[in-house]
């Protein structure tokens, strides 16, 4: 597996190859995160590997920050219809294309990465099925790293988030902290920096990692390890697009989505600790060891996403939960 560092410098030199010859592929990526996101790091690896293992024939241009104006949620349509090549999104705000996709965001039901990653792996085949029914194909996905409570305060406890205006990025924040006392706004990415600005919200639920990432630290001065959920970032081509390559380019984009899809899953081991001193280093206080009876309430808040879920998704809910219990 090629290092972050590597693949960057090896796309550098595929970029000067390509200067010499034309290339055949050219795509560009749409990504709603920040360029120093794990997500984008996991796309740009996606992109460096497949300029060196392609030798320059296929190259893709990354345009993070939604640079080009789309949303995750905006994107699974812009994929499909062809508007763009191919996207790296935040599944989950999908739930509205599809109840299979809120899968990896229902709260406390994967607790480490290793779960994580059997969830994930059992679960793959039906998010590549639907993909594939919309005209777009599945090429990876990679975690984003447990989802936190950043705040003005220490939100430690029931009491500490009763009314707090908390940005949630899905249905199933919602109705967790909904239920847990909490008033929860849903926003995109895009959208949530702009609130805090305005003092639209009082606390944001992300990973340490998204917020560092815009840094929150200008907005909030605590965040509250609650290992809430590690919801996914897919990336995905639309299927005419794929389906033009030969089979050589065919295998060079699967070998390029194994390093990526790698890289992306390997960094979950070191990018809670860089994130938090990072955060520190910016005057954040890191609030670890919560209570666990605290912890006990919001998982209680939480279950209806998972009765709902199963309820929306059917025999295939109980199909994958039975092979995620036997994987466990």
């Amino acid at each position: 597996m090629i290092t972050l560092r590597s693949a960057l410098f090896s796309l550098g030199l595929a970029g000067l190859a390509g200067a010499a010859s034309a290339q055949s592929v050219s795509w560009d990526l749409a990504n709603e995160y920040p360029p120093n996101s794990v997500h984008a790091q996991s796309a740009d690896t996606f992109i460096a590997a497949l300029a060196e293992v392609s030798a320059g024939d296929m190259v893709v241009t990354a345009h993070h920050g939604a640079a080009l104006g789309y949303k995750s949620v905006d994107q699974y349509d812009a994929v499909g219809d062809g508007a763009v090549d191919i996207a790296s999104s935040f599944a989950t705000p999908w739930s509205g294309v599809h109840p299979v996709f809120t899968l990896s965001s229902i709260p406390f039901l994967a607790k480490t990465a290793d779960e994580n990653r059997k969830l994930y792996d059992i679960a793959k085949p039906y998010y590549a099925a639907v993909l594939e029914e919309d005209n777009q194909i599945l090429l990876f996905a990679t975690p984003w790293p447990p989802s936190g409570l950043w705040g003005r305060e220490p939100l430690d406890s029931m009491e500490a988030i009763a009314g707090v205006r908390i940005r949630t990025y899905d249905a199933n924040g919602t109705v967790t902290f909904g239920n847990a006392g909490a008033t929860p706004i849903q926003l995109s990415w895009a959208d949530t920096v702009p609130q805090l600005t305005t003092n639209g919200l009082d606390a944001v639920l992300t990973s340490a990692d998204g917020g560092a990432a815009s840094q929150l630290w200008e907005h909030q001065s605590h965040f509250t390890e609650v290992n809430y959920a590690m919801p996914l970032q897919f990336v995905h081509i639309n299927r005419d697009v794929y389906e033009d390559l030969s089979d050589e380019q065919k295998a060079w984009v699967a070998e390029a989505a194994a390093t990526a899809e790698a890289f992306g899953w390997d960094l979950l081991a070191n990018r809670v600790g860089e994130n938090y001193a990072q955060m520190e280093t910016n005057g954040m206080t890191i609030v670890k060891d919560v209570s666990p009876e605290y912890l006990a309430a919001l998982a209680t808040a939480a279950e209806p996403t998972l009765v709902d879920w199963k309820q929306k998704l059917g025999a295939d809910a109980e199909a994958i939960l039975s092979a995620y219990e036997a994987a466990k």
